[in-house]
Order: structure tokens, then C-alpha cells, then sequence
């Protein structure tokens, strides 16, 4: 059997990887997809490591029993607190992500750099790590990103409570000079427009989404499994165990997607 031809799968704690998904599909047109959003336990950046670490490897055999070749763990919660455990269990390749410090700390002129992150992140040994390599000359504002999560796997991108909880989280890095400001959660990036309209235009917004994407078709290489044949059909599969009207309002501007709510 030809392992190439089998699909990439990506979980995320809800819908908030299908920013990840996006730039996969974009820079990946060849390969078929399946995207696991465990919405039913979202947000995991409340939750404890052992229980991040339970949550994954669930949604990893999830997508290890549907043939996938790859799994992107499209969480930043997920990936800090778990992906280490994953890589030293199960032998498929995986992606994860992290906050983009690095790149922040390379751009910033005054040298103080947001982050905005779930509490599951910023508290993680590998946000630690992560961090501690970074130019000491360079401070680095924390802010848990509380409500977040929730408000965006409900429909409310555009809300007033977003509005109040974005501008409560935002305000105070901006009176500390922040030039670039970090999402450090997947569900962050659909809420750029939001984010904008309070940071202004000069400070950078910095998201991992096409690093992801380059990343795994980097490794897909690596371990000759991409998929080569030109695909005009590709099959992308969205499972979601909560009620699936906000995913399909994301994706409605996507062809040849199929969204199936499960028992999960």
C-alpha cells in the first residue's frame, strides 16, 4: 500500500485549528485531510497536563485508526504539554506548535514583545524552554487569553464581550510598548480583524499557521510521504463532537469539505 496517498490528520481542542487546516490545504493541494475538533473539551488550556495528555492520545488513535499518515497537533496547549509523550508512544510522524516568540524577538525594535496564550501554555515546560532562549535584552508580556476560547467555539468572533475581553487583555501591552504581539493558541488568528482595530497598525501580529504548513511538508519529504499525484478531488474530513454550525460557517467558503458530528 502506498502510504502517501493517505491522509494528513489534524486535532486541535475545537475549531480553532482550522487556521492550521487552511495553510495545510493551501500549501498541500494534493493531499486529503482529517480534522478532529474535540470541542466537547475545549478549552484544554484549563485543564490539567495528565488531562491534556489523555485528551491527545484519544484524539491520536482517533486519527491513527483512520489510516492517517501524519498527525499535526494544531494546539498549543496540546503540543507544550503532550507532544513529547506522543512522539515517545506512537511512531507516526508528528507537527506540533508553538507561540512564535522567536520571530517576534527578531522584529521587535523596542523590545517588548506580547504574547497571548491559554493558561496551558504559558504555564508549560516547554513555553519555559522556549522561552528562556530567547535575547535576555528582550521582555516578553504574558497574558492568558481567559474566555477566549469559549466565546469563539460559541459563534461570537465579533461580540461585545470579545470586544471587552480583547481590549482588557490588550490595553496594558500596549502601555508597555509591545511592537509585536504572539498568538499562542490556534483559535487566536480569526480574531486578527478584532485584534487590529485595539493594537493599531504598527504592531506586528505573529501567528504560526504558515510556519506549520511548511513544516509539514517538510517532514512529509523527509519521511517520503507526500503525495506527488495531482489531486483535483481531495477528501477533507471535519469530525466535531459538538454541535457543528460554527465550524460550518468557517468553512463555507471551502469546496469538497465534509463535516460530520460525532459521539466522541
Amino acid at each position: 500500500m502506498d502510504i502517501s496517498k493517505q491522509p494528513i490528520g489534524i486535532f486541535d481542542s475545537g475549531i480553532g485549528g482550522t487556521s492550521i487546516w487552511k495553510e495545510i490545504f493551501e500549501l498541500l493541494p494534493n493531499e486529503d485531510t482529517i480534522y478532529l475538533s474535540d470541542s466537547k473539551n475545549a478549552p484544554y488550556g484549563e485543564k490539567s497536563k495528565d488531562q491534556i495528555i489523555e485528551l491527545s492520545v484519544k484524539n491520536t488513535e482517533f486519527l491513527i485508526n483512520r489510516g492517517c499518515k501524519l498527525i499535526v497537533v494544531a494546539c498549543n496547549t496540546a503540543t507544550t504539554n503532550a507532544i513529547d509523550y506522543l512522539r515517545n508512544n506512537y511512531t507516526v510522524p508528528f507537527i506540533g506548535i508553538e507561540p512564535a516568540i522567536k520571530p517576534a524577538s527578531l522584529h521587535t525594535k523596542t523590545n517588548v514583545i506580547g504574547i497571548l496564550a491559554t493558561k496551558g501554555t504559558l504555564n508549560s515546560n516547554l513555553f519555559e524552554e522556549s522561552s528562556a532562549r530567547i535575547n535576555k535584552q528582550i521582555t516578553i508580556i504574558e497574558q492568558i487569553g481567559e474566555g477566549l476560547v469559549n466565546l469563539i467555539e460559541n459563534g461570537a468572533i465579533n461580540s461585545e464581550e470579545m470586544t471587552v475581553l480583547l481590549t482588557k487583555y490588550l490595553k496594558p501591552m500596549l502601555t508597555k510598548k509591545i511592537d509585536s504581539l504572539v498568538l499562542g493558541c490556534t483559535h487566536y488568528p480569526y480574531l486578527i480583524p478584532q485584534i487590529r482595530k485595539i493594537v493599531g497598525k504598527d504592531v506586528k501580529i505573529i501567528d504560526s499557521g504558515n510556519a506549520v504548513a511548511r513544516q509539514t511538508k517538510h517532514i512529509l519529504s523527509e519521511y517520503y510521504l507526500l503525495n506527488t499525484n495531482i489531486k483535483f478531488d481531495t477528501s477533507n474530513i471535519f469530525y466535531i463532537n459538538k454541535d457543528k454550525s460554527v465550524l460550518e460557517k468557517i468553512l463555507s467558503n471551502f469546496t469538497g469539505v465534509t463535516i460530520e458530528e460525532i459521539d466522541f
